[in-house]
């Protein structure tokens, strides 16, 4: 089962981990609804047919950057921030494993050289001097 981590200030959700193990034959999915990413994962069988389409030009206004890292290969350890900048969560990801964050800080230790990892977000992109805050880290983070 994916692990879902809530804030301790608001009980709102801050993220989600998906272990590679963790994937099963059914649809799982990693965001709610109204999430500015949606994320979901699934083991996939032979003939598996997912009809051809498009999606439907809706307008959608979003507030804010949802983040997912996808690790093909090697590790990290991620950690996460509540959104009072308190450490909340830290985890090893390892080659399949997927993270969504939704709110909160987070920041990641690569452990393995040449790791590679995919990194989603919903845009547009402003830079970093506009799109983020960095956060103080204390001496025993």
């Amino acid at each position: 089962m994916p692990k879902f981590i809530y804030s301790k200030v608001n009980k709102e959700l801050l993220l989600v981990i998906n272990k590679k193990k963790d994937i099963l034959i059914n649809r799982t999915n990693l965001s709610p609804d109204d999430a500015l990413l949606q994320a979901s994962s699934k083991i996939l069988t032979k003939n598996d047919l997912f009809k051809p389409h498009k999606h439907n030009n809706i307008k959608r206004e979003t507030l804010g950057t949802n983040e997912a890292w996808v690790i093909l290969s090697g590790s990290i350890e991620a950690q996460f921030w509540d959104i009072d900048d308190t450490p909340i969560h830290k985890e090893v990801l390892e080659e399949g494993d997927c993270v969504v964050v939704f709110s909160g800080g987070h920041g990641f230790k690569v452990q393995e050289e040449g790791t590679i990892l995919y990194e989603f977000k919903n845009g547009p992109y402003f830079g970093q001097v506009k799109d983020k805050t960095f956060i103080h880290l204390q001496e025993n983070n």
